[in-house]
């Protein structure tokens, strides 16, 4: 009678075979599970990394949005401003002059009446010719002084170097410091400002022989 092998019971020999070959199977078992883990772990990582990178992204695009709105409106008051100096300076410019052009035409009236005055003169009317130059005269003294310009009043003949310019000197027994002698020529301010100072003849003290 023949014996079946798998009745048979194995050797030590191929009990110890069998035993190598479970412990081989086991181990790539376990090595294709740790691959497989790495590769998931891998794979976790490359997700958290992109999706990192991706909100970078976003970042970076949202702040180059704002880097490009800010430079825009920078741009756009720098325009504005530019606007605004332009239109100022053509607002002062077209102030200066239209004030000019209404101190033009009062002088123009002026300008009539010395036109007339001369008129007179060629009649050879003396009388007429002065109270027309007088009225002339009082008219441009009305127009300077609607105008801010007053003549500069000379006090105690007191020299005062800001308002007085000295055209010629005089020496004197008879003062101890500078005095305004004789006015010139007048001087004017202009709104309370110096327009033209005052031409005088200055007297000084006398130097003694021992100075």
């Amino acid at each position: 009678m023949v014996e079946d092998k798998k009745d048979r019971p194995m050797d030590g020999e191929q009990k110890g075979e069998q035993e190598v070959e479970i412990e081989y199977l086991t181990e790539i078992k376990k090595t294709s599970r740790k691959k497989t883990a790495a590769r998931e772990s891998s794979r976790k990582k490359v997700t958290e990394l992109e999706k990192k990178l991706k909100q970078k992204q976003e970042e970076i695009e949202h702040l180059q949005k704002n880097v490009d709105k800010l430079k825009e409106e920078v741009l756009r008051q720098l325009a504005e401003k530019d606007n605004l100096r332009k239109r100022f300076e053509k607002e002062k410019e077209d102030f200066y002059q239209f004030a000019l052009s209404d101190l033009l035409k009062e002088l123009l009236g002026i300008l009539d009446n010395f036109e007339r005055a001369l008129q007179v003169s060629d009649d050879h009317n003396p009388a007429s010719f002065r109270q027309g130059v007088e009225m002339i005269y009082r008219q441009l003294q009305d127009l300077l002084f609607k105008k801010g310009v007053e003549p500069i009043e000379i006090k105690d003949k007191k020299f005062d170097p800001y308002l007085h310019q000295a055209f010629m000197t005089e020496e004197s027994d008879e003062v101890e410091e500078m005095q305004v002698g004789k006015e010139l020529q007048k001087g004017y301010t202009l709104k309370g400002r110096l327009l033209r100072p005052a031409l005088v003849k200055v007297i000084v003290p006398r130097k003694k022989e021992n100075e």
